[in-house]
């Protein structure tokens, strides 16, 4: 393989990494601040009750909390099973 095609290689991947990130990124950010926002400009929707003691703000905030985790678990995932696997590929 010649040089000029690694290097053009290590860009992809490294573009695929960046969009992958920048996905999740927005994603969290997108869940975050629509959950304070909604705090913040309609709070009589995020005080009705869904069942006794659990209000949808509670609710939304545990969700964005669990969002963060499902989104870190989506990059591991991918990290592991594309982006490891072709640098190691790479590396050879």
């Amino acid at each position: 393989m010649s040089q000029k095609s690694k290097a053009d290689e290590l860009e992809a991947l490294a573009a695929a990494r960046w969009r992958v990130a920048a996905v999740l990124t927005a994603a969290m950010l997108i869940s975050y601040f629509g959950f304070i926002l909604l705090v913040a400009f309609d709070k009589p929707l995020m005080g009705k009750q869904i069942a006794p003691g659990l209000s949808l703000g509670i609710l939304l905030g545990a969700l964005v909390i669990a969002s963060a985790w499902v989104f870190t678990g989506i990059y591991v995932l991918w990290a592991n099973h594309r982006y490891d696997k072709a640098l190691h590929q790479f590396r050879r």
